[in-house]
């Protein structure tokens, strides 16, 4: 049966730069010049409570016996159900990102050595691994390009305006003033360094030459900007 031809993007020739995160999931910086933050769904955190309760309950269980079996049972179908919406959530959001563009640009996350730290159940809860895994595979089957940046590319800590390495280290610090004076939303401003990572030199002339506001609105701290929500595509 012949294979048919991949459907051409509703943004021919648009690159999404993608910073995950924990609080969002993705923060999404366009080539068009638009940007957005999807909430980090949290599925497992909503879960938690339901589960410690179930999960006490079952070492409460007298071995072999048919509650502690049911018990068994109803402890593997909360963590189903919550891998179940984790899943269908990513899973849109890639329909959507692989309908809309034809290249994504995505940071090198060491997610197995991640998960052992501070943040590890965060991390687990957004399964960046499953994100990028199926990100990738549906991106080939469709003829989209994915950019990968190299593991070590500080994307949080480069000021996308004048490219100065001057953003902090601490993960805590969610917006910064770099030493050229701009204030920068560190979730923006990463996710502008990988839209301009992938971007092919003559659209990086492009957008330099359109470029300082638009590089601006992109990366620029926003969480006093009249009209700016999350989820909400800002242009």
């Amino acid at each position: 049966m012949p294979v048919p031809a991949p459907i051409a993007p509703t943004h021919p020739d648009r690159v999404a730069g993608i910073d995950l995160g924990l609080t969002d999931l993705a923060t999404i910086a366009y080539s068009d010049g638009t940007r957005e933050k999807i909430a980090a769904p949290k599925h497992y955190r909503a879960a938690e409570r339901k589960l410690a309760r179930a999960q006490k309950k079952l070492s409460r269980a007298q071995r072999g016996s048919k509650n502690r079996e049911k018990l068994r049972v109803e402890v593997a179908r909360i963590h189903a159900r919550t891998a179940n919406l984790r899943r269908d959530h990513a899973r849109q959001l890639i329909s959507r990102l692989i309908r809309e563009n034809q290249t994504i640009s995505l940071e090198t996350l060491r997610v197995s050595a991640m998960v052992r730290g501070r943040y590890g159940k965060s991390i687990t809860d957004a399964g960046w691994s499953q994100f990028v895994t199926e990100l990738e595979a549906k991106a080939a089957t469709h003829g989209r390009t994915v950019v990968r940046a190299d593991r070590f590319f500080p994307s949080t800590r480069l000021c996308a305006i004048c490219n100065t390495k001057s953003g902090p280290s601490s993960t805590d610090v969610r917006q910064w003033t770099c030493t050229c004076g701009i204030h920068l939303d560190r979730d923006y401003n990463a996710a502008t360094n990988l839209l301009v990572l992938a971007l092919a030199p003559g659209k990086v002339e492009r957008l330099n030459a359109c470029g300082r506001d638009i590089r601006l609105r992109l990366a620029g701290a926003v969480s006093n900007e009249a009209g700016t929500r999350r989820n909400e595509v800002t242009s």
